[in-house]
């Protein structure tokens, strides 16, 4: 089971919801292909066929996964009462270097720049998961073990 944010969870359902509308479009792009003619040379036939096997495993995945995700709802996030959980936003300062970064732990990475963001099941989520303010945690790395100091919690 994964857990997520309901924003993460919107997000999957919206990026699936498009993909589903988006099988008109690909059928069409396919049948004014298929009326250019000979099909072993159609290069846009084969990118509309290639495009529509790619959005359909990207479906089947989709649905795959939003039938096993658990939403962590705001009220989960109050219950932890100080502990690091999905949706948090954390700082923390490197105790190697002394570098101070802002992390957010997510159940699905955004892109969002606003801040690092570390999926729950990566190694560092694990090790942020259920951590509070002052707790040292140590996070394997191909480089070694990195410790960080949890700083704030928000």
């Amino acid at each position: 089971m994964e857990l997520l944010s309901k924003t993460e969870k919107e997000q999957l359902e919206t990026r699936l919801a498009f993909l589903i509308a988006n099988r008109a479009v690909i059928s069409k792009r396919i049948a004014e292909a298929r009326e250019l003619g000979d099909l072993k040379e159609n290069g846009d036939y084969h990118a509309a066929r290639e495009q529509q096997g790619l959005e359909e495993a990207e479906i089947r995945r989709l649905e795959q996964r939003l039938a096993q995700v658990k939403v962590i709802d705001e009220a989960m996030q109050k219950a932890a009462g100080g502990t690091v959980f999905i949706g948090s936003t954390v700082k923390m300062k490197d105790l190697d270097d002394d570098d101070v970064d802002t992390y957010k732990l997510v159940g699905e990475t955004s892109g969002s720049f606003d801040f690092v963001e570390v999926t729950a099941n990566s190694p560092m989520g694990e090790a942020m998961m259920k951590a509070r303010v002052g707790d040292v945690i140590r996070v394997s790395a191909p480089r070694g073990t990195k410790r960080f100091e949890i700083l704030e919690i928000a």
